[in-house]
Parts: structure tokens; C-alpha cells; sequence
């Protein structure tokens, strides 16, 4: 068994992407609560025969699609991620076969091995994104680092990274005269002096 975590961290533009999620249960709210806490204006259809009322008001708040029915393979058509959160193993299967297929990135929720993609705990201060995965083996243990970088990073961090994009957009010369300076510049924030 490898012992590193392997994954290549991205961060993508779920606002101009096409996002299904089949589920409408716990599970479902979820992973949608997640998607749209990281990402309020993300594209989301949610198909599901019943919906929780919490589903329904986040569909009223975002750009959230709900379709009342069973899953049908003509929703995975122009879809860029899929999320199957059902609470029926089956029908995930059914769905991950069928975008594995199309070759769409697809999660199964708690099924670590029907996943392309986890979605781990994330930290956002402002324009700081920080992103933390655990691999699929705890997420509990993911959660506790997100809450121990929530109140470790500073409120300010948003205010750096504007000050320092301003910064960088004064200096005038080659792309490594800009990383060079910027990374003397920078350097203090991990001094141990």
C-alpha cells in the first residue's frame, strides 16, 4: 500500500461548469451544502424522486435545478461532474458506470473507490482557498484541520493577497524578475526568527 496521498489538488470554476448531483436525501444536502459553501454560484442540477426541504431552500438561494424523478441516463448529457449521493449502492453503481462511459469525472459518495474526485475540507479566507484531503481515508480528520485552519489563518490574508496582486501588478519587468521579487518579498511569512 502506498503510504502518500497522491492526489493532484485543482480548484475549479463550478460556475461554468455543468454539475449533477443524483440524491436528494442527507447525503445529497450534503455534498450540495458543500459544493455551494466553497462555491455559492456553481451550476448544479439535482435530480431526486423526493427532495428535503433544506435541498429546496439552498435550490431557491443558488443556481440549483431540481428534477422530482428517478435518474435518467440522459442527465449525464453535457455534464462535466456528477455526484452520486443516493442512499440505494445500486443505482450509484448504475451512475458511475454510465459517466465513467462518457468519461466524466464522477464521486460516489462514501465509496471511495468509485471516485475520481474527493470533495475535501476547504478553508477560505477571502481570496485564500486552502484545500485539505485526507486521501477518502478520514474525513473527520479533514474537517478538524479545516477547523484549526479556520481560526489559525488571519481574517486579514484576504487583505494581503489584494495588497500583494497590487504589488505585482506595479513591477515591470520579465515573469522571473516578478517571481524572484515577490518570493524575497514573501519570504518572511514562513521565517522562523
Amino acid at each position: 500500500m502506498d503510504n502518500r496521498n497522491n492526489l493532484y489538488p485543482i480548484f475549479l470554476k463550478v460556475s461554468q461548469l455543468d454539475v449533477l448531483i443524483v440524491g436528494g436525501g442527507a447525503v445529497g444536502h450534503e455534498k450540495l451544502s458543500f459544493l455551494l459553501k466553497s462555491s455559492p454560484n456553481a451550476r448544479v442540477e439535482l435530480v431526486a424522486e423526493t427532495v428535503l426541504p433544506e435541498i429546496e431552500k439552498l435550490a431557491e438561494e443558488h443556481h440549483v435545478s431540481i428534477s422530482k424523478r428517478s435518474f435518467l441516463e440522459q442527465d449525464l448529457d453535457n455534464r462535466h461532474l456528477v455526484i452520486a449521493a443516493t442512499d440505494v449502492s445500486s443505482v450509484n453503481r448504475n451512475i458511475f458506470d454510465l459517466a465513467k462511459r462518457r468519461h466524466l469525472l464522477v464521486n460516489v459518495a462514501d465509496t471511495p473507490d468509485l471516485c475520481d474526485f474527493y470533495l475535501g475540507g476547504i478553508v477560505t479566507k477571502g481570496h485564500l482557498k486552502v484545500a485539505i484531503s485526507t486521501n477518502g481515508q478520514s474525513p473527520t480528520m479533514a474537517k478538524r484541520f479545516r477547523q484549526l485552519l479556520e481560526e489559525t489563518l488571519p481574517d486579514s490574508s484576504h487583505d494581503l493577497l489584494i495588497n500583494l496582486n497590487q504589488y505585482r501588478q506595479t513591477l515591470k519587468d520579465d515573469f522571473q524578475y516578478k517571481v524572484d521579487h515577490l518570493n524575497q518579498l514573501t519570504e518572511s511569512f514562513i521565517s522562523k526568527n
